[in-house]
């Protein structure tokens, strides 16, 4: 079998790959702008007959989806800059810094991983109740400010960083702070934006703890706001198709803004040269 045959393989299984993942996606952007009837219809259509902007209009008159998306979008940024300054920090000591049981430690603390997040929601809903925290922001973000995955990333991107650079800025007078914001930062771009864009996208998509914390329309989020759309007697999916595609256009811009880095977070070491 020849390259060109191979690499003309390759696409095709790859373009076949991307339309299997984009297809949910213009289907959604696709029912938006469908009449009841089209998005009823069997079979299933495609492509509206027209551009139909009632769905829209009915969405933003029954729920204040715009108030749902400020707050995800307030509490989503938040937690992903608390997210980036505690697991960087962190990161810096557990791979630079010499202090006596840093492996141990470090193990402990990568071990809280495995620890399933239904397991310590009761706990962190009664220290939030405790505290007065439900109905507000604090008690959507301040539980999800510390990392242990963002830890873990960014402590092995630091290891990658070449020794020599750390070595001729302690020569020249550097303390860590310095370095941490001179050099760490800096040449670890590709790895913050990849924390950055799964920390957004991640606490975006929350669904649970919202709903747990929360009792009132003001603070609700945009999972909770999509599912008010569907009722008990009936459902009208080009609503909520609707409603859906207005809560994507924040991750999708932030898709579009950030692939370059993301993808060389992802990539970064995986090649030598």
């Amino acid at each position: 079998m020849t390259t060109k045959l191979q690499n003309t393989i390759i696409y095709v299984l790859l373009i076949a790959a991307a339309a299997l993942v984009l297809y949910p996606i213009f289907f959604t952007v696709s029912a938006t702008f469908m009449t009841p009837a089209e998005s009823s219809a069997y079979p299933p259509k495609v492509l509206p007959g027209s551009l139909y902007l009632d769905n829209l209009l009915k969405v933003i008159q029954m729920v204040p989806i715009f108030k749902f998306i400020s707050n995800s979008f307030l509490i989503s940024t938040a937690i992903m800059a608390g997210q980036v300054l505690t697991a960087s920090l962190a990161a810096y000591a557990f791979a630079f810094l010499r202090f006596p049981g840093k492996s141990v430690l470090f193990a402990l603390f990568l071990s809280t991983m495995m620890i399933p997040w239904e397991v310590t929601m009761i706990p962190n809903y009664l220290t939030i109740k405790s505290w007065g925290w439900l109905d507000t922001y604090a008690g959507l973000t301040v539980p999800f400010l510390a990392s242990a995955f963002g830890t873990f990333l960014l402590r092995q991107f630091f290891l990658q960083l070449p020794s020599e650079l750390f070595e001729a800025a302690r020569m020249d007078g550097c303390g860590h702070w310095r370095s941490f914001f001179r050099l760490v930062l800096p040449l670890s771009r590709p790895a913050l934006a990849t924390l950055s864009v799964y920390s957004f996208l991640t606490h975006w998509n929350m669904y649970l703890w919202p709903l747990l914390i929360t009792n009132g329309e003001q603070m609700r989020t945009v999972q909770i706001g999509i599912s008010m759309l569907q009722f008990e007697e009936m459902t009208s999916w080009n609503l909520v198709l609707a409603g859906v595609s207005l809560v994507m256009l924040p991750s999708l811009l932030l898709l579009v803004l950030g692939i370059k880095q993301l993808v060389r977070g992802i990539t970064a070491g995986a090649v030598k040269g």
